[in-house]
């Protein structure tokens, strides 16, 4: 038996629906859908509720407001069960049929998109079908055996109003034999024991949640009778007016044509002064507002709510806790939905998304050719991304928006040829490094020994013993960082070659002499340090980036002692920054001969100086 509650600590403005498999919670400023996938991982979904300044001021007015509520609520809720849908609708790693491909390749269109909207439109159609015109239709039949029931007389629109609450109930219950809606029964009854525990004081875990009522007074279904009362004295009204004083008419196709149209026309009027009517009976709890909550409260506790398990009480949860922080800061970013798409739009959608937050958008395309495994030349065929996909995608594409580097959330990336480990402890490689690692592979001779300077993750060293294996060269890496020295031995393990990885201060710990050197130190001045894109400035090691005041401090302590590890005739090669050529040669004076080379975009780059 569930321990007694306790009293009303908090007041909510927080109200919600159950959606397919799933909670939807609605904010001051947000809301936000929690839904278990078919991994049974929750996802949630939270939106900022945009509000322009005009409809800002119409949702004040009294009736108006009832009626744009009213559209609003109808809009949202149906694209928030669409929402929902799509997450539950398939497992994560299924195959798309032939259907679902031919609506992405040729139209562009997910089938899933289509079907969710004509269900959405049958489903209005099958409303108005069951509760306008079945009423109208099942009263006139009564008509005949019983000429006094007529638009004139009272127990027309008594009668109405009865047909219409038995079919509404007889629909609740049918359709209870539906797995599905059970489950949604249940889902519904969860954000009522969220809402409820949350008002009483009450520690939001699943356990304790649990112990809370499943009935709530605010729940749209306890109103149900206020508005279907609301309703018949309406239509009763305007439909006895009409005939009495517009437009007698006899026949009786027309009449019902008519009556369905007054409906139509009336729905707007109706919502409005509903809510009106539910507002102020909202603002107080006595014995009598609790004679019009009755009716519904049974109709929650017999029909509309189910008992949850603990699971989906922990998704109405998540979607509750998301509103409070979302209301609590503005912020808090929103989130989606992983689910499956098209390919085009998606990555359209990143691409925005990175370039708002300034970050290249060739980072979008590498993330989904990785994830995809397609190059990015083939991007541009249309395909449909699964949700196992999706939600891949969707892990880096977050983690990106951070600000780190992708290649240290993929974790690797390609380098003349390599695999390269790739993490904080040393530099990403660089495109044009690989020029740098291809000089240095044509410069080398058969017995050569080669040292590379300030290794980092040992990308040069590993690609430079990997082109050259079976020349019977021998391949040295140093590096002051001792971490740097760990991830490089690691990159040598992964490719499968034999390098000496040493940790030094430069030449330190070096010993012997070498045939060539190739050195990509730190050049970026210190004062430029903070002026580096966010993803190198904040996530590299500052330790391989820093050049000193001019940018230039390393070369100078290779210039002072590099020939002493240089075997006669040695090479250095030398990468350096943008304009730093001429002022490195200058420290290189005793040089038997100089090359200047540029990269990728023409700019001079490399330094081949031989003693």
């Amino acid at each position: 038996m569930a321990k007694k509650e306790k009293k009303k600590k908090n007041c909510t403005y927080i109200g919600g629906q159950a959606v397919l498999e799933g909670v939807m919670m609605m904010g001051k400023t947000c809301m936000a859908t929690a839904v278990r996938d078919p991994d049974g991982e929750i996802q949630v979904e939270a939106k900022r509720i945009k509000r322009g300044k005009h409809m800002s001021r119409i949702l004040k007015i009294p009736f108006l407001r009832g009626i744009f509520n009213l559209v609003i609520s109808l809009v949202r809720g149906t694209k928030t069960l669409m929402r929902s849908a799509a997450v539950y609708g398939e497992g994560s790693d299924e195959e798309p049929g032939r259907i679902k491909k031919l609506f992405a390749e040729k139209f562009k269109v997910n089938i899933m998109d289509v079907v969710s909207f004509i269900s959405a439109l049958l489903g209005v159609i099958l409303a108005i079908g069951i509760f306008i015109v079945l009423p109208r239709f099942l009263v006139g039949l009564l008509q005949k055996p019983f000429p006094v029931i007529n638009e004139f007389h009272w127990a027309y629109y008594v009668l109405l109003g009865v047909i219409k609450l038995i079919i509404f109930i007889a629909y609740l219950s049918i359709i209870l034999v539906l797995s599905d809606i059970r489950r949604l029964y249940m889902y519904h009854g969860a954000e009522h024991k969220t809402i409820n525990a949350f008002e009483r004081g009450v520690e939001l875990t699943p356990e304790k949640v649990m112990q809370c009522s499943r009935i709530h007074d605010r729940c749209g279904t306890s109103f149900l009778f206020i508005v279907l009362f609301i309703n018949i004295v309406v239509i009763s009204a305007a439909t006895w007016a009409f005939y009495a004083y517009l437009l007698p008419v006899s026949s009786g196709i027309l009449r019902f044509l008519i009556n369905i149209g007054i409906e139509f026309i009336l729905l707007p009027i109706i919502a409005g002064i509903s809510y009106e009517v539910l507002k102020l009976l909202a603002k107080f709890d006595n014995k009598f507002v609790g004679i019009f909550k009755a009716p519904g409260k049974l109709l929650q506790k017999v029909l509309t709510t189910r008992e949850p398990d603990e699971e989906m009480v922990e998704v109405a949860i998540a979607a509750f806790n998301k509103v409070l922080e979302m209301d609590a800061d503005a912020t808090v970013p929103e989130t989606e939905f992983v689910t499956d798409g098209i390919l085009s739009k998606m990555l359209e959608a990143t691409k925005k998304k990175f370039a708002e937050k300034q970050i290249d958008a060739s980072d979008a395309e590498w993330i989904y050719s990785l994830v995809l495994g397609l190059k990015r030349s083939e991007l541009a065929v249309e395909r449909v991304i699964l949700p196992f996909e999706s939600k891949r995608i969707n892990e880096i594409v977050q983690k990106r928006l951070t600000g780190r580097p992708l290649w240290y959330i993929i974790g690797d990336t390609e380098f003349y040829g390599c695999k390269i480990k790739v993490d904080e402890r040393a530099l990403i490689p660089r495109p044009e490094t690989e020029i740098l690692a291809d000089y240095a592979v044509k410069t080398i001779e058969d017995g050569d020994k080669v040292l590379d300077m300030c290794t980092g993750s040992g990308c040069i060293a590993v690609s430079i013993a990997k082109s050259c294996a079976g020349r019977n060269i021998s391949v040295t890496g140093a590096d002051l960082s001792d971490a740097a020295i760990m991830l490089a031995k690691e990159n040598a393990a992964l490719n499968g070659v034999n390098v000496n990885f040493i940790q030094s201060d430069l030449f330190t710990s070096v010993r012997g002499r070498f045939n060539l050197i190739v050195c990509n130190p730190p050049y970026i001045k210190s004062s430029e340090i903070a002026e580096l894109q966010r993803e190198v400035r904040e996530f590299e090691p500052k330790i391989a980036l820093d050049g000193g005041e001019d940018g230039l401090d390393f070369y100078r302590k290779l210039a002072k002692t590099v020939t002493r590890y240089l075997a006669r005739g040695g090479v250095l090669l030398l990468e350096c920054g943008e304009g730093q050529t001429e002022d490195i040669l200058k420290l290189f004076e005793k040089r038997d001969y100089a090359m200047v080379m540029k990269d990728l975009n023409g700019v001079d780059r490399f330094l081949k100086i031989a003693f």
